[in-house]
């Protein structure tokens, strides 16, 4: 008897509060789900027709008073299968389609051009003598290294180059873009800096 009552005192004691599943399967359903058929969507817990687990509490008050979901048991579980085949309702999907706004394309314009302005283009040519390439570089190829390294597509007719380019260094080549986009402040026009290295 002295063995019982030391050990129910080790349990109650303040200081090793012990907290196990196995202690309390005594006193009842305190750990223990239920499994439910949901007759209805419900946020966070399930779609109709879906079997989940769920506490006793909250079945037997909640879900249960509104018929929200049924015990899972073979009898309601055959209902509500043959329910959901006879009314199943068909879930249309809304497609919202998103028109781009003339403000949404000038965004994009305004930021394609600051990145033409602050980035410098670097070419790699073979070189034949000091300062002189071996073949120039034209219009066309430096609208593809654009696309290539500044991921921003302009048409030929966006850069005003008159004459290939045929010696290395840095060019600073003016833009022709609209004038609907602002230039930065201190700027008198938009220009593509060009670095043109030896291989």
């Amino acid at each position: 008897m002295a063995y019982i009552q030391y050990g129910r005192k080790l349990l109650q004691s303040s200081d090793r509060v012990l907290h196990h599943p196995l202690l309390f399967a005594s006193q009842g359903v305190r750990y223990r789900k239920l499994e439910v058929i949901l007759t209805t969507n419900i946020d966070k817990l399930g779609k109709a027709g879906e079997t989940v687990k769920v506490a006793p509490g909250y079945f037997r008050n909640h879900l249960m008073p509104k018929m929200l979901a049924l015990p899972n048991i073979d009898k309601f579980a055959h209902l509500i299968s043959e329910q959901r085949k006879i009314y199943e309702p068909k879930e249309i999907e809304e497609v919202k389609v998103v028109k781009k706004t003339d403000e949404d394309h000038m965004k994009e314009y305004q930021t394609a051009a600051k990145r033409l302005d602050n980035a410098k283009l670097v070419l790699r040519r073979l070189g034949s003598g000091e300062n002189e390439l071996r073949s120039p570089v034209t219009k066309d190829e430096l609208v593809a290294e654009v696309a290539r390294q500044l991921f921003v597509r302009i048409e030929p007719e966006n850069l005003q180059l008159p004459n290939p380019l045929t010696s290395l260094g840095e060019f600073e080549l003016p833009l022709h873009l609209p004038k609907s986009i602002p230039l930065p402040p201190g700027k008198v026009q938009w220009t593509l800096n060009v670095k043109i290295r030896r291989k």
